[in-house]
């Protein structure tokens, strides 16, 4: 009776697989994604994924025509899924300082829910590839425009407003997403040593040697 029972489990998962080919495509892309934290990309193999998600093998060539579009497709729900709770995390409102607005970027970027092992791991799998890798290259660069242009526009406030150099802007926005670059980095090689709090105050005092008189840190920093 068990046995029929898994049988008659499998069949109703795979008429259901049928009739749900977007359900189908989410968890072919999740069983991706988590084969990756688990075990790293080199190893995702298409039996793997199969074999995490429930699905066959003609289901990937269904939905994405192959192992090659399904990377790429789970590289471009990873990094839009980061995009969206980065755009969550940071929304202050109008009446938020450039500075303030700045550190929300930091912050986000090293809180649980961006910064965790299951995403530095997949990050980092799909940027050792990228090279090699076109459709994952698009996805996994930390130069995105939007928040490019976020933090850009920010330091060029800032310049107005206290007078400071406005070429400053282009160096502030490449320095800080270097360093949180580096932050991810620290990270995955040391989880139990790394500081979230540590992490941004170092890099609100280098913000602060751009700026001086600006980015002072807080009372509990």
């Amino acid at each position: 009776m068990e046995s029929l029972e898994k049988v008659e489990g499998t069949k109703g998962r795979k008429r259901g697989a049928r009739r749900d080919p977007e359900a189908n495509k989410q968890l072919l892309i999740k069983a991706t994604l988590d084969t990756i934290a688990d075990i790293g990309i080199t190893d995702t193999s298409v039996s793997r994924i199969c074999e995490r998600s429930g699905l066959s093998r003609g289901m990937i060539h269904l939905h994405f025509g192959g192992k090659d579009n399904l990377l790429t497709a789970a590289a471009q729900q990873f990094s839009a899924e980061y995009y969206a709770e980065m755009d969550r995390l940071t929304d202050l409102g109008p009446d938020a300082s450039p500075e303030d607005r700045v550190m929300a970027v930091v912050e986000a970027d090293l809180s649980e829910v961006l910064l965790n092992p299951r995403s530095t791991k997949i990050w980092h799998a799909f940027r050792g590839i990228a090279s090699s890798h076109p459709g994952i290259a698009s996805y996994s660069s930390t130069q995105d425009e939007k928040l490019v242009d976020t933090l850009r526009r920010a330091f060029r406030e800032i310049a107005e407003r206290s007078g400071h150099d406005p070429g400053l802007a282009d160096d502030a926005t490449s320095g800080t997403l270097a360093l949180l670059e580096g932050m991810w980095v620290n990270y995955l090689t040391d989880m139990q040593g790394f500081s979230r709090k540590g992490a941004g105050a170092l890099i609100r005092r280098f913000l602060a040697g751009l700026y001086p008189g600006c980015f002072e840190a807080s009372s509990n920093e």
